[in-house]
C-alpha cells in the first residue's frame, strides 16, 4: 500500500491523457487539467510544514477563507501547539483562543481535539502508523471523527497521507456543472467518483488537479460575474447555467465563497 501511494511521482507538467474511456472523458479532462497547468503552472498545495500540519488546516479551513486559518496556524506554531502531542497535552480552552481567526473556534477546537485523541487510542498518536493503513479501511474511520466531513477527510487523505483520492467541492462543482460534465446539485460522492472512474489512479495527478480548480474558481470562473473572456478553458467551455456577458472581470482580484 506505500509503495502505491508514493508510486507517482512528480508531475513536472503537462500530461497525457492515459487510457481513454467511451465518450473521450479520460481525454477531455486531461486536456482541461493541462490547460489549467499551463496556465497557472504548478499550485504547491497544500501550503504546509508538516503532514499534521495539513491536517489541522483541513480542519480549521472548513467555511472560512484560507488567509484565516494562516494567522491560526501562526498563532499554534508560536505556542507551541502543532505537534500531535502538544494537542493532545493541551485542553480545548486552551486552544480555542489560537483559532480564533478561523471562526466557530469552540466546536473547531473539538474537532482537533477529536481528531487527537482518535490518532492517540487508535495508533498510539502516530500519523505513520494511522498511514499504513490501506485506503479503504482509513477513509471510513477518518469520516468517524466528530467534525470531519468527505471534504476534510479526503484533504487529510491526499494532502497529509499521500493516498490516491481526490478531493471534492463546491469548486469543482460549480466548475465542471459549466463545463457540462455534471449537474450543478451532484452529490460530492457522485462528482468523486467521475473523476476518479476517467483518471488514472495517481496521487499528485489528484493533488494538483484539485488545486489547479480551486484556482480557477478562486480566480475566474466566479460564483458571479465570471471572468470567461479571462478563462484558460474558453475554448472548451460551454458556460451552461451562465447568461452571456461581454465583460471580463481581472483575474487578479482573488475572491471566496
Amino acid at each position: 500500500m506505500q509503495q502505491e501511494k508514493k508510486a507517482a511521482g512528480g508531475l513536472g507538467g503537462p500530461q497525457t491523457a492515459g487510457p481513454d474511456v467511451p465518450g473521450g472523458t479520460t481525454a477531455r479532462l486531461m486536456e482541461i487539467f493541462n490547460r489549467l497547468y499551463r496556465y497557472f503552472g504548478p499550485r504547491h498545495w497544500w501550503p504546509a510544514e508538516t503532514p499534521f500540519e495539513v491536517i489541522v488546516g483541513a480542519i480549521l479551513t472548513q467555511n472560512v477563507a484560507w488567509k484565516n486559518v494562516e494567522k491560526a496556524i501562526a498563532n499554534l506554531k508560536a505556542a507551541g501547539l502543532l505537534s500531535p502531542e502538544a494537542m493532545a497535552r493541551a485542553t480545548i480552552e486552551e486552544l480555542e483562543p489560537h483559532i480564533r481567526p478561523t471562526g466557530y473556534y469552540r466546536v473547531k477546537a473539538k474537532k482537533l481535539k477529536a481528531f487527537i485523541n482518535y490518532l492517540q487510542e487508535r495508533y498510539n498518536g502516530s500519523l505513520e502508523a494511522m498511514f499504513a493503513r490501506p485506503l479503504e479501511e482509513l477513509r471510513p474511520e477518518v469520516l468517524g471523527v466528530f467534525g470531519i466531513g468527505p471534504e476534510t477527510a479526503d484533504a487529510i487523505l491526499c494532502y497529509a497521507g499521500n493516498y490516491p483520492i481526490m478531493v471534492m467541492d463546491a469548486y469543482t462543482r460549480r466548475v465542471f456543472s459549466r463545463l457540462g460534465f455534471f449537474g450543478a446539485r451532484a452529490s460530492y460522492q457522485d462528482m468523486q467518483d467521475f473523476f476518479m472512474a476517467h483518471l488514472p489512479r495517481d496521487n499528485r495527478l489528484y493533488n494538483e488537479y484539485h488545486a489547479l480548480i480551486d484556482g480557477l474558481a478562486n480566480r475566474i470562473c466566479l460564483k458571479k460575474a465570471p471572468a470567461c473572456l479571462s478563462c484558460p478553458l474558453a475554448g472548451l467551455c460551454p458556460r451552461i447555467g451562465l447568461e452571456e456577458t461581454g465583460k471580463s472581470k481581472s483575474e487578479d482580484s482573488p475572491g471566496t465563497e
